[in-house]
């Protein structure tokens, strides 16, 4: 199979919860121990960061990246999802993995991943960890899928634990506090390794520590702990607390004696963030005269700070591109969304995007005005045509409406 058919396969044959949703959460690790036992445990050896969190796990991992690109070090990065190609997950120094070595990952292991039904995020976890051992990276940063202790990832051994925060998402999977979800989420918190909280609130903190404390794993709070003293190109508001937890990480990477980062190390790093890993997504500015900005963020908590954010531009009128998939709970984003905008709602190009009528229809409710689309492309070229020169275009709801944009 060729690049384009190996993907496709990758996509469509096997459970996928970008895709499909419930049905490709599994509840245990029983096929990622069997997958990488079968690929001989290519994990063992590697030094790792591993990244959890509701929201600003991504920005966080590339933040982490660029700063060890910046001290000269090899620097292995997973995350997801992808925006446009497969390979934006797996990347070594801001370049992603060749098409040749995921054909022939593939190639090589199909039959196994038929017969142990191994689902697409789990066969890319093993990728990763077989191109990072293979390409023998000094540090690999690996981000959580969704949750923590029943992920993919979560057979890892690292240096640091990282939970950025704790929101309502994914409730059907997670539950449905935010007791329940810190506990998923502590799930990466080993025994005897030290573990970063970005944010808390009172009923997190708690099982924060309970859980450190079980594995005698010292904990450090960055929100109470770090002042934040460098800029960056990640230039969302919401961007200092993720700076905070990474500032937090590197001095306690830095007090294990294993790598050593300067201040002009962070300071460029974290300037140089999109050069040297190549996020895109986060208050990514595509365009100007009208101002144009796509987000990622897509549940309550980060939907609020983008638009506690877009309330502090200078606009004359603003329109809203907006899409979401299908078991987004509406009645908690949509009365965050500002009145005064003109909305173009659209049906992301994906199995769980939510038809755009229905969006429509429920906005209303909220009293947000505009109207329906056959497609994301549709609705943003509309919303270029009536937008004037100081008019302000914000694409969002979902990454893959900020994917289709891009």
């Amino acid at each position: 199979m060729n690049y384009q058919e190996t993907t496709d396969w990758m996509f469509n044959q096997l459970p996928m919860y970008q895709t499909q949703g419930a049905s490709a959460y599994k509840k245990d690790l029983a096929n990622t121990n069997a997958l990488i036992s079968h690929l001989k445990n290519p994990q063992e050896g590697i030094k790792f960061i591993h990244v959890a969190g509701t929201n600003g796990k991504g920005s966080t991992s590339h933040m982490l990246a660029s700063i060890f690109q910046e001290a000269g070090y090899k620097v292995g990065l997973y995350t997801s999802p992808h925006l446009k190609d497969f390979r934006e997950r797996v990347k070594i120094d801001g370049n992603p993995i060749s098409e040749k070595f995921v054909c022939e990952f593939i190639a090589s292991n199909k039959t196994f991943f038929e017969e142990h039904d191994i689902s697409f995020f789990e066969m890319s976890v093993g990728l990763a960890f077989d191109y990072f051992k293979q390409e023998q990276v000094d540090i690999a940063i690996f981000e959580v899928g969704m949750g923590g202790r029943l992920d993919a990832t979560n057979i890892i051994s690292p240096l640091a634990s990282v939970i950025t925060n704790i929101g309502l998402d994914h409730t059907q999977f997670l539950g449905n506090t935010l007791a329940l979800i810190a506990a998923e989420k502590a799930g990466i918190i080993k025994e005897n390794i030290p573990v970063i909280i970005g944010e808390y609130k009172p009923e997190t903190k708690q099982v924060f520590e309970v859980t450190a404390a079980k594995n005698k794993s010292k904990i450090y709070f960055a929100s109470d702990l770090v002042t934040v003293e460098y800029p960056s190109d990640l230039i969302g508001h919401y961007q200092a607390h993720n700076k905070k937890t990474v500032l937090q990480t590197i001095a306690v990477i830095n007090s294990l004696q294993l790598f050593n980062i300067s201040k002009d190390n962070i300071t460029e790093g974290l300037l140089n963030v999109v050069r040297n890993t190549g996020l895109l997504g986060r208050w990514q500015q595509i365009r100007t005269k009208p101002t144009v900005i796509c987000d990622t963020a897509h549940n309550k908590e980060g939907l609020e700070i983008v638009v506690n954010q877009i309330n502090s531009e200078e606009f004359r009128n603003i329109h809203i591109v907006f899409g979401v998939v299908n078991d987004k709970n509406l009645d908690d984003i949509l009365p965050i969304l500002p009145t005064d905008a003109k909305y173009y709602f659209a049906k992301p190009n994906n199995p769980r995007g939510l038809d755009a009528q229905i969006l429509m229809e429920k906005a209303n409710t909220f009293g947000l005005k505009g109207k329906a689309f056959n497609s994301v492309t549709e609705a943003y070229e509309k919303a270029l045509l009536l937008a004037t020169p100081t008019d302000f275009i914000y694409i969002g709801g979902s990454t893959f409406v900020v994917a289709e944009i891009l």
